[in-house]
């Protein structure tokens, strides 16, 4: 647990130094010393804004261990001071977060530095969950087996079945927070402003949720058209896109109740789009298509207020950009529609019948989109290809228009939650 202050005892190994070997040699002189010298130190002494400028010039990999330190140094480093002198010195570069835990006690996160560096550096950690971290009934791993990462400024917040944890992105210091009102698995969820909103995920129920971080509170905000089950979720330009996934439905429908099990209808080349000003559907009784008949397997928003969808078909990826606004027409071709790019140079082999792929995208400003792309072998499936990828990073240009690609993810990342963060 952090102290109060900086105590002195750090600098003993200083103390020490000035000893002779000798201690017979050594002549003791009595020092007076004051009640309140052990509790006074330099660094102490400082002000915040001297401090400040030492802790915003520490190299990133040695930021995490420094909120132990005291809590004054904990207060200062979760500060806007911090995030605008860090910026002020060029020490921010736009980041891949990826987070994903494996334990009841540890989360492991990975850091990827996406900057003009012609080498970009990887930076992996383990670090401490906070405890008590309460998971509706079931363990940590298991809570966020399938999680969704969105970034807010610095934070990293990684939602799971009954349970959402935060994470400081510069320093890995994490905070329980409250969970969803109603469990999901494999939803969308997406941040549109300075609010988090998810939807999917669950057949019980349609709600969309709204979260504020302000006051750790969950609310619903909406009634989705279609309730989507392995769906991804992205914002741009004020709207909250829920894209691909299975449409589920719970078969309580007086029917005779016979059918318990969830009736599933093909809505995986879909996307419906939430107006989070107005708390309207746009498309409510058609949803856009992804043209060419492709399943979205991966979705994200990028700062320059375009959706952007990877989709899959069957044997290769597809890459499109959703042009325009969402209350006009949507056909390709014209202003406003779907625009394909250049398709993920996936590995030949890689992606074809048997395989099941899963994409995790962020936009990174507005220039910049990267994909973690994942593909696995179905269970019971034999794969007509070659072998299954894991953790592969790709990062699209939005303006030259190619692919590049990243050091991919250590192993353990293949289901880790992705986000993009500037630190």
């Amino acid at each position: 647990m952090a102290a109060e202050s900086c105590h002195p005892r750090g600098l003993s190994w200083f103390a020490r130094s000035c000893i002779p070997a000798d201690p017979a040699r050594h002549i003791a002189v009595p020092v007076p010393i004051s009640a309140d010298a052990e509790e006074e130190s330099p660094i102490s002494a400082l002000p915040d804004e001297l401090l400040l400028e030492c802790l915003a010039r520490v190299p990133r990999a040695s930021l995490p261990a420094l909120p132990a330190v005291c809590r004054r140094f904990a207060a200062l480093l979760a500060s806007e001071g911090f995030l605008h002198l860090r910026r002020a010195h060029g020490r921010l570069r736009p980041c891949l977060l990826a987070v994903s835990v494996s334990s009841a006690a540890t989360f492991a996160r990975a850091l990827l530095q996406l900057g003009a560096s012609s080498v970009p550096e990887l930076e992996v950690a383990a670090l401490p969950l906070p405890s008590p971290l309460h998971c509706a009934g079931s363990s940590s791993s298991s809570a966020f087996a399938h999680a969704r990462a969105v970034a807010l400024g610095r934070d990293v917040y990684l939602i799971g079945r009954g349970a959402t944890l935060r994470v400081d992105a510069f320093t890995g210091a994490a905070r329980a927070c409250a969970p969803t009102l109603f469990p999901r698995k494999k939803f969308a969820a997406a941040a549109v402003g300075a609010r988090i909103y998810v939807a999917g995920g669950s057949a019980r129920t349609g709600a969309v949720e709204e979260y504020d971080p302000s006051a750790d509170a969950w609310r619903v905000v909406a009634e989705a058209p279609r309730r989507r089950y392995g769906c991804a979720g992205a914002g741009a330009g004020g709207v909250f896109y829920v894209a691909g996934g299975v449409a589920v439905s719970s078969g309580g429908d007086g029917s005779g109740g016979a059918t318990r099990a969830l009736e599933a209808h093909a809505c995986a080349g879909s996307v419906d789009a939430l107006h989070v000003a107005s708390g309207a559907w746009a498309w409510s009784a058609r949803p856009r298509a992804v043209p060419g008949g492709g399943c979205v397997v991966g979705a994200c928003g990028a700062g320059d207020g375009h959706l952007y969808v990877v989709a899959s078909h069957a044997v290769d990826l597809s890459f499109w950009r959703w042009n325009g606004g969402v209350n006009r027409g949507g056909g390709g071709g014209g202003p406003c529609g779907w625009v394909a790019l250049e398709a993920p140079p996936v590995p030949r082999g890689s992606v074809g019948l048997g395989m099941a792929v899963r994409v995790a995208m962020a936009g990174v400003g507005g220039d910049r989109v990267t994909a973690v792309v994942n593909a696995t072998a179905v269970r019971g499936h034999n794969a007509a290809g070659g072998g299954a990828l894991e953790g592969m990073v790709l990062v699209y240009d939005i303006g030259g228009g190619k692919w590049s690609r990243a050091p991919d993810l250590p192993p353990g990342f293949r289901r880790a939650a992705c986000a993009a963060v500037e630190c």
